[in-house]
This record gives structure tokens, C-alpha cells and sequence, in this order.
């Protein structure tokens, strides 16, 4: 990558891949969901991502180039990270706060990716590429302010009340007195 034209073509590879991976992750998240809100969010959020991946079709077709993901370890990471809590996660509530969680360190990556891609198209002068990806930015920062909402709301409250109750039903270790 000696170029900033390269450059914006592999980090177009690198989010392609990771859409495609949040599309075949999020319907297994939204099934897990206890939280009907939060299943309506993956739901929802599986809806936007497929018109994403158009726009980013789009946006290779204006560069020439054929649509094709390269390997993001970093969404691979992610998505590890939120199968586990998936796995892992024996209270409903708890599992539902780590894969909310979850999810928004994705959409805090796409973010990041796609204020990136949006200052470069500019820069290369790739004007029809720019309100494609401001579009998708914009979605990605209103869902995470939408999970932001949904965790400080219901999951997260939920999640605490879990603890909570486990904490009260946990035989506890008798005080130590300290000695004069």
C-alpha cells in the first residue's frame, strides 16, 4: 500500500468483510436475546446492514473493482469475544447485557471505519462514494446511541438486579471483628 487510493481500497475490503460477518452473526445474537427490545434491534440492525453492504458494493463499483472482503482480524476478534458471552452467560439478563456489549464495540469499530473512509473519499476526490458512507456513519452512530438508550434503560438495570438476587441467595462469610 503505497497509495491512498490502495489504502482506502483494502480498509473497503477489511469493512466489507466485517459487515458480511456481522450479517451472519447478528440473527444468532437476536435469537439468543432475552430482552424482546434487544431482539428488535439486532433484527432491525440485520435490516440496515444488508443495505450497508449494497452501499459498499457501490462505492467498489465506482473504484473499478470487484466487491470482494479481505480478513478482519479485529471483527473476527469481536465476534469470538461476543460468542463467548453467548456460550458462557448463565443468566439470561447478564448475557443479554454482554452481547448488547458486544455489539456496540462493533458498531464503535464501523465508526471508526467508516469516519475514515468518508475524510479519504473526499480527499481522493471520490464524491459519489462520500454520502454513501456519511449515510452508513450515521446509521451505525444511531444505532449505538439506540443500544446506548436500550442498556441504560432496561438491560443493564436487568442485568444488576440479576446480580443482585444471586448476591442475596449466596450464603455469606461471617463480618471479622477486629481486635482492640
Amino acid at each position: 500500500m503505497e497509495t491512498l487510493d490502495k489504502l482506502f481500497e483494502d480498509t473497503l475490503r477489511d469493512i466489507y468483510y466485517a459487515e458480511k460477518a456481522i450479517l451472519k452473526n447478528l440473527p444468532k445474537m437476536a435469537r439468543k436475546a432475552n430482552s424482546t427490545e434487544l431482539a428488535s434491534a439486532f433484527e432491525t440492525h440485520i435490516e440496515e446492514t444488508e443495505g450497508q453492504v449494497e452501499r459498499l458494493e457501490q462505492i467498489f463499483e465506482m473504484i473499478g473493482k470487484s466487491p470482494r472482503g479481505k480478513r478482519c482480524p479485529a471483527i473476527d476478534g469481536l465476534a469470538e469475544e461476543a460468542g463467548e458471552i453467548m456460550q458462557e452467560a448463565k443468566d439470561d439478563m447478564v448475557r443479554d447485557a454482554g452481547m448488547l456489549a458486544a455489539a456496540q464495540a462493533v458498531e464503535h469499530y464501523e465508526i471508526s471505519r467508516y469516519g475514515t473512509l468518508a475524510a479519504w473519499a473526499e480527499k481522493l476526490g471520490l464524491s459519489d462514494a462520500v454520502p454513501l458512507l456519511q449515510a452508513t456513519l450515521e446509521e451505525e452512530k444511531l444505532t449505538d446511541q439506540k443500544l446506548t438508550e436500550l442498556a441504560v434503560s432496561e438491560i443493564n438495570v436487568e442485568a444488576g438486579n440479576a446480580a443482585e438476587k444471586n448476591e442475596t441467595n449466596k450464603p455469606r462469610a461471617p463480618k471479622k471483628v477486629a481486635a482492640k
